[in-house]
């Protein structure tokens, strides 16, 4: 099914056919708060153009490498946020009709030069801890846009996240797509439960929401709003968790201009193509004048 995504200059849109997109299947491990399970999960991609829209993939094992993103219908303990405090509610953000795109629509004392690197779908033990010694190494912050059953299996790396300085922001429980599909109770719980589970493992309550997939609705933007969260999107995708190869990402990439919010990924397969981009990407951005800041 295909995910509607919003346009910055046109209410009209296109589908991308699921065939489009091969999927994979692998296992991921999940932990509950008392025991490890492992699920099959069958993966789909999860992000497109913030211009364009974005589909889950059809079911498919095919030979190549390690998936590419979380499934639409990926079990998990549905205990996994259980006994955990529900977020509170007491200073809810204004309700948005569309995500933000560019630094300066929510930080608009921003410097002018400012851009963001946003990266998706961890925390990820293989690359999260490589991506924090980068951005250590270049003195850059980023905001991480985490998935709460990641967040509940590797709670030091979210923390490490905190500890560094790194926006640490919500993007659903499960990675559910198309989010917007769902009940309204359903929306709420990928949400809420991912808000528990992040402060559980020891960062902030987090103020910024980024939907599976850029797919948003009235009911997500409510819903974010409700918990006193700034629904975020991006205008700078290199499509990185399609792999397309170290030199497009890049070039992508580069392209950045001031005021720019870019998409990248930590987490969801094999992300050693994006982590060899930004090693080039992001000491060249900054040579450039650009300075990355936090959302």
């Amino acid at each position: 099914m295909p995910i509607p995504r919003p346009s910055q200059s046109a209410d009209s849109s296109q589908s991308v056919s699921a065939s489009a997109y091969p999927s994979r299947r692998r296992l991921l491990a999940w932990t509950t708060l008392g025991a490890a399970s492992l699920a099959s999960a069958a993966l789909a991609g999860c992000s497109d153009s913030a211009h364009a829209h974005a589909s889950a993939a059809p079911s498919g094992s095919p030979a190549e490498g390690p998936s590419d993103s979380f499934s639409p219908a990926a079990p998990v303990d549905p205990n996994a946020a259980s006994g955990l405090p529900s977020p509170a509610t007491t200073s809810p953000a204004a309700v948005r009709t569309k995500p933000v795109f560019k630094v300066h629509d929510i930080l608009p004392n921003a410097p002018a030069d400012a851009i963001a690197l946003t990266i998706d779908d961890g925390p990820w033990p293989v690359y999260t801890a490589q991506v924090l010694a980068l951005l250590r190494k270049y003195d850059i912050r980023a905001t991480f846009n985490v998935i709460g059953t990641q967040a509940h299996t590797y709670k030091d790396l979210i923390r490490q996240l905190a500890a560094d300085g790194h926006t640490v922001a919500n993007h659903t429980m499960t990675h559910p797509q198309p989010l917007s599909k769902r009940t309204a109770a359903q929306i709420e719980k990928e949400i809420t439960d991912a808000q528990s589970v992040i402060v559980d493992a020891g960062a902030p309550a987090p103020t910024l929401f980024r939907s599976p997939g850029g797919d948003w609705s009235p009911t997500i933007f409510a819903t974010a709003a409700k918990y006193g969260m700034t629904p975020i999107d991006w205008d700078v995708d290199p499509q990185d968790w399609k792999r397309p190869g170290v030199p497009k990402i890049t070039e992508k990439l580069m392209a950045a201009r001031p005021g720019d919010i870019l998409l990248c990924h930590d987490g969801g397969g094999d992300r050693s193509q994006t982590l060899d981009a930004l090693k080039t990407v992001l000491p060249a951005l900054k040579a450039k004048g650009l300075s990355f800041v936090t959302l």
